[in-house]
């Protein structure tokens, strides 16, 4: 009788079935094709054949015009991915810290949480241009910043700044935009712990900050989890910082590509660059951004193996 009725179930399901292959799973099998496809043309669907160049090419190993070195694309393996990674690297270990200690703060005020965990998502709702905007007023040249520190006119983001100055600037960016997402999971996790274990631990002696490291960390072990596999996702996916505070047209030091991100490289691919796009190159990009991206989750997942209990 079950078999019977499975049809009713996938007839349910079609309308979700169809959308998700049509709007994700065509993107991706697209996506690698083309990136084996060489001088692909989107407007027509025209290439000239299968070819592993385009990742040489995207990596800097192969030249983009036999016979001339000056025609290979360096932008990727000496600024996208590297900057892309120390993004990913120094904000994300620092984010989820920071939002775990205000979650853990968060759920010991009970009578005014519900105020604070709403002032804190407020970033997550806010435009993204407008943060940007307001980021880029707080480190100008004569911003609250430097007042703040007492740093006279010291240059951030403006023109002539240099690559660490907007760095540090990015990197502040991607951490205060990345808290309220993550403060919201860590404190649904921590008011889901059930309150005997903090009154075991009462009766024990057991300091506050031992019970939060010995007790509560290992309870809320796979929220740690999901944050940190999404944090590092989001990490290697960064540009709207770029976009938020220089909008996307100004890089430092006169260099065009200084501050180049994967995906910042792969929407810069999928612009008209030299009269023409260049998709192929983009959609390289993008397969080596989902390996890498694939790549530490596995690792990550095999690491929780021994550290998440559920």
């Amino acid at each position: 009788m079950e078999r019977k009725n499975n049809w009713k179930g996938w007839l349910y399901l079609a309308p979700a079935l169809i959308l998700i292959t049509l709007f994700t799973l065509f993107p991706i099998v697209n996506t690698f094709i083309i990136s084996f496809l060489k001088d692909y043309s989107y407007a027509t669907g025209a290439n000239d054949g299968f070819t592993f160049d385009n990742y040489g090419i995207v990596l800097g190993l192969t030249e983009r015009i036999e016979g001339d070195p000056n025609s290979v694309m360096t932008e990727f393996i000496r600024y996208a991915l590297p900057n892309t990674l120390l993004i990913t690297f120094v904000t994300v270990p620092i984010s989820v810290v920071i939002a775990l200690l205000i979650a853990i703060g968060l759920n010991r005020i009970k009578a005014v949480r519900s105020f604070f965990q709403t002032i804190f998502f407020l970033p997550y709702v806010t435009n993204t241009i407008a943060i940007g905007m307001v980021f880029a007023l707080i480190f100008s040249n004569t911003g609250i910043f430097n007042s703040l520190f007492w740093l006279e006119n010291v240059n951030w983001i403006g023109v002539g700044t240099t690559w660490g100055k907007s760095m540090f600037v990015i990197c502040l960016y991607v951490i205060w935009t990345a808290l309220p997402f993550k403060i919201l999971i860590f404190a649904s996790g921590l008011q889901s712990v059930d309150q005997q274990y903090y009154d075991a631990a009462r009766i024990d002696s057991t300091p506050k900050w031992k019970t939060d490291l010995k007790i509560v960390l290992p309870l809320i072990s796979p929220q740690l989890l999901y944050v940190s596999i999404t944090s590092f996702i989001s990490g290697f996916k960064e540009y709207n910082a770029i976009v938020g505070l220089f909008n996307r047209a100004y890089t430092t030091d006169g260099n065009l590509h200084d501050l180049y991100t994967v995906v910042y490289y792969i929407y810069d691919q999928i612009q008209m660059t030299g009269g023409r796009q260049h998709l192929e190159y983009a959609a390289a990009g993008s397969v080596i951004l989902f390996l890498i991206i694939f790549a530490f989750t596995l690792i990550q997942m095999q690491v929780s193996k021994k550290r998440v209990h559920y």
